[in-house]
């Protein structure tokens, strides 16, 4: 007789527990009813909302970044896209020069007068920032044997109709400067504002 009432019991008990789950999993997988107004309703599944059409806007968006500064001198152009202060004390520019002419450009003059710089061919080599605040001058940096730590063109120059990204790592100025020239070759000098490296 205990035995039957047992067995009774567990199986009320299993039947309660059984039946808890399954309403769980209904009133879970239910979410309100709002699913089906949104399916129905063509406005909200056609169109995204404000926000997501920013992010999609952003994604697709080519990744071009503004220039803080932008010269010309004949059929060429630099610009400089970046100007960043590193924790190593120095500062590395960075941007692009297009050739808008219809011949071959050599950047020859751009690799400096020095002697030592002309193992550097056809390169930044000879750019330097001006603080015209504090009157100094800072040339690219060099390694021990005289590279510069700048680019140096492939193929001595830039075709006709092409851009081709550069950089160049010079000596930072004082942590006051915000504001110093950008000069390299016949090019004028380009205004540039130095931001703080990550």
């Amino acid at each position: 007789m205990n035995l039957r009432r047992t067995m009774k019991g567990r199986r009320a008990v299993t039947a309660v527990a059984i039946a808890t789950g399954l309403l769980l999993t209904v009133a879970g997988c239910s979410g309100g009813g709002d699913d089906d107004k949104k399916s129905s309703d063509p406005a909200s599944s056609s169109q995204p909302s404000s926000k997501e059409s920013g992010d999609k806007e952003e994604s697709q968006a080519p990744d071009v970044k503004s220039a803080l500064a932008e010269v010309k001198s004949g059929a060429i152009t630099l610009s400089v896209v970046s100007a960043e202060r590193d924790q190593g004390g120095y500062v590395t520019v960075n941007g692009t020069v297009t050739n808008n002419g219809g011949n071959f450009w050599p950047a020859a003059d751009w690799r400096g007068d020095e002697r030592e710089l002309n193992k550097n061919g056809a390169s930044l080599a000879g750019a330097s920032l001006v603080d015209g605040a504090g009157k100094k001058k800072y040339l690219v940096l060099r390694d021990t044997e005289g590279r510069c730590l700048c680019t140096k063109f492939e193929g001595g120059g830039v075709e006709s109709g092409q851009a081709t990204d550069w950089y160049a790592q010079f000596p930072a100025p004082p942590e006051g400067t915000t504001s110093v020239d950008f000069q390299v070759g016949s090019m004028p000098p380009a205004t540039i504002e130095l931001s703080e490296g990550e």
